[in-house]
């Protein structure tokens, strides 16, 4: 068994998990101006009230696991994205205060609606920045980052980054559809539909990108015989994407959701095809930046016994907070 295979799995994992969990409700605070203020907007952030911190425990997972078992990557992808790391942090921040106050703070409640809002945008952003600046490379020399602090800001970078705030609010408005009924159902469906159509454009868009970024993902998806393995990948999502739009637009519930999160996994499995082996693009593969096997081993008990808790109580909660929202909720 290839400890550093198995890592890489876990971690994908993990961060898979942040990305879905954690979007849908980043998605309701980027769709939350649209919502009318008052018992709209009330349900919609009630609907995610029991479980939206919780979901943030995966984004710990992710980033603790990448400082443990990959040491090397997690000391340069750092410096070599601090400004977005930092813009991520504060708009989690402010999310989480703006949660919190606008129940408490009746006064100034359009103010905190503005930081949920902000905060949930900005984070989306710097996170979808942050993968594209990972995948259009990291100027290494000597094992450190080399180069300068607005490396980042690109404008693939930028599409990456709109691309996953569509994708956050397409998340956001089909979980909402879930969770609602009446005339704010009918909101979010019409919010889903506009969400799903830039979500597609915009993964087109990133995956026609990824082929003239770099010779290298070009060979994975375009030479033989390669090409056999992976030319699944586009063909289903494709038709995922397209059931996804019929299942949102013919009045069902939690299939749109469901859809939604198989888009996202066939898009992650579509990076991984284009980035492996490497975690730091174009020089550091999994294997050059792991720990010592005696490190992996010993943290990968840990996981063993801290991960089937963490999907258990997380899986507990949502089953407890299951069915629609109702008028009574978080205060």
């Amino acid at each position: 068994m290839d400890l550093t295979v198995v890592w890489a799995f876990i971690i994908a994992f993990a961060v898979f998990a942040y990305v879905v969990m954690d979007g849908f409700d980043l998605g309701i605070g980027i769709l939350f101006p649209t919502f009318k203020a008052g018992r709209e907007r009330d349900r919609a952030m009630n609907s995610i009230a029991p479980v939206w911190d919780g979901n943030e425990t995966w984004l710990v997972l992710g980033g603790g696991g990448l400082f443990a078992a990959f040491p090397l990557a997690y000391a340069v992808i750092l410096p070599a994205t601090y400004p977005l790391i930092i813009a991520m942090l504060l708009g989690l921040v402010f999310r989480g205060v703006a949660f919190e106050y606008r129940w408490r703070d009746p006064g100034h409640q359009k103010f905190w609606d503005m930081a949920f809002t902000g905060g949930s945008f900005v984070a989306a952003l710097a996170q979808g920045m942050t993968l594209g600046a990972l995948l259009q490379g990291i100027e290494v020399v000597d094992r450190s980052y080399a180069g300068s602090w607005w490396d980042w800001l690109t404008p693939y970078t930028l599409l990456t980054g709109l691309g996953t705030v569509a994708g956050y609010a397409l998340l956001g408005s089909t979980w909402l559809i879930w969770k609602l009924d009446g005339e704010e159902q009918a909101h979010a469906r019409k919010l889903a539909v506009r969400a799903a159509i830039a979500t597609i454009v915009l993964m087109g868009a990133v995956s026609l990108y990824n082929v003239t970024l770099n010779a290298e993902y070009a060979a994975h998806w375009l030479t033989a015989p390669q090409i056999y393995w992976v030319a699944p990948v586009p063909l289903v999502t494709a038709i995922i994407a397209v059931s996804m739009v019929r299942a949102i637009t013919r009045d069902r519930n939690s299939k749109p959701f469901w859809l939604a999160i198989a888009l996202f996994f066939l898009g992650m499995s579509g990076l991984g095809v284009t980035i492996w082996p490497y975690v730091v693009p174009p020089g550091l593969t999994i294997w050059d930046a792991a720990a010592p096997e005696r490190s992996q081993i010993f943290m990968l008990v840990g996981v063993a016994i801290t991960m089937p808790l963490i999907i258990g109580y997380t899986a507990w909660a949502y089953w407890v907070f299951r069915g629609k929202v109702a008028d009574e909720g978080y205060h």
